[in-house]
């Protein structure tokens, strides 16, 4: 494997420090520079000596975000392979990056040694995802009939108690279980549901896809 040539574009001052200190200790990638905007990046770039075949791209930056940035600056490197790096890891921030041309989607929460890892996949013509990434990206595409299943018969009815107006009380006489227990199932159902809200829960049922 050749040198990589990195780029980065956070504007959170540990993060770019943590970055660059640990990229400094490897010998396979060369850090070009760290950026604090897209707008800096697309200014200065061209000035480089080097063109970077990585960037690491954040989405909540200051001034423009990092998804809105990506079609720019995949204009002006079109050969770039673009790995965000977030704490973003709701569907909606993952796919429009994906859609956009990013190739990869890696949470904050990843390890040094995994973006090390993510940066050298991408690099070889691979794509790298963390795994709760690439299960909601599993998950969306999962057969409406397979997504009907992903609930417990319990946890169904507890849906159908919610549907129903009732209080997390009353399903619990209901059922013949504890308040806390039926506060753990919807707990879980906002989890494996993807959701974070009783409005959704209800619009998902009636749009039949629980």
């Amino acid at each position: 494997m050749k040198q990589i040539q990195l780029a980065i574009i956070e504007d959170e001052v540990l993060i770019q420090e943590s970055l660059h200190d640990f990229f400094e200790t490897v010998p396979e990638i060369t850090c070009l520079f760290i950026y604090s905007s897209v707008e800096t990046f697309l200014k200065d770039y061209s000035t480089l000596v080097r063109t970077p075949d990585v960037l690491l791209l954040d989405i909540n930056l200051l001034g423009m975000s990092g998804i809105e940035g990506i079609p720019l600056i995949l204009n002006e490197l079109p050969n770039l392979d673009i790995i965000m790096l977030t704490t973003f890891e709701d569907s909606e921030s993952i796919f429009n990056a994906l859609c956009l041309g990013a190739c990869s989607y890696l949470s904050k929460r990843t390890p040094l040694k995994k973006i090390q890892e993510a940066i050298e996949v991408v690099y070889e013509g691979g794509s790298y995802m963390s795994p709760s990434i690439a299960r909601k990206i599993a998950n969306h595409f999962l057969p409406k009939t397979a997504k009907k299943n992903l609930l417990t018969s319990r946890q169904k009815d507890i849906v159908s108690g919610i549907v129903d107006g009732k209080s997390y009380k009353m399903i619990a006489a209901d059922l013949f279980v504890s308040l806390d227990t039926v506060r753990s199932h919807i707990k879980n159902i906002y989890k494996t549901l993807e959701i974070n809200s009783k409005a959704e829960l209800i619009r998902k049922s009636y749009d039949n896809e629980i």
